[in-house]
């Protein structure tokens, strides 16, 4: 069995090169709690690389401010536009290095996967999502942000949240009989 954390805090962020969102969840025992959520405006920003070094500014501030164990980012999807896709990436890159830079584990998660996990169905909208981690979080309608960007980011953190309940097992079973097949010391 695993034993509950005593505290962890997941920061979870979605990528992006006009608006990136960002929430941060304190996980106390098995219980999740929001305690940041926002966005990086980047629309003031008309040179790509500037957008870049103002990310890589203030998500090393958001992690000075909350002190996350862990990220959780949204993986890019493959769009139709590939200078969109590489701006995306490059954005989505200098994120994971300023974690990277204070030892800050990363998971990406795919955006179905995401979605998947708050709500059930990976072709869930934004509002849907929003919704669902309102309800989760017990988020007052004045917590709730203009830009889904932010409840974007915040779902990626609660996404990372949920797979912690879920150990990796050293081994891979197919079965619970294929466990006791493989395992007849641990079963009596």
């Amino acid at each position: 069995m695993i034993q509950p954390v005593k505290e962890k805090i997941i920061l979870g962020i979605d990528p992006g090169t006009t608006i990136m969102g960002y929430g941060v969840l304190r996980i106390k025992g098995t219980k999740p709690e929001m305690i940041a959520m926002g966005i990086i405006d980047l629309r003031k920003f008309a040179n790509h690389y500037l957008k870049l070094r103002h990310i890589h500014e203030r998500v090393l501030g958001i992690i000075e401010s909350y002190l996350p164990d862990e990220l959780a980012i949204e993986a890019p999807f493959f769009g139709k536009n590939v200078q969109s896709m590489l701006k995306l990436g490059r954005a989505q890159g200098v994120a994971m290095a300023a974690a990277l830079s204070r030892d800050i584990p990363i998971t990406e998660y795919a955006p179905l996967k995401i979605k998947m996990a708050i709500t059930g169905n990976g072709q869930a909208s934004k509002e849907q999502v929003a919704d669902m981690l309102q309800r989760m979080l017990r988020l007052s309608k004045e917590d709730m942000p203009v830009f889904m960007d932010a409840t974007d980011g915040l779902a990626a953190a609660y996404c990372h949240f949920l797979q912690m309940g879920r150990p990796v097992m050293e081994k891979g079973y197919s079965s619970w009989k294929d466990f006791i097949a493989k395992n007849p010391d641990k079963v009596k």
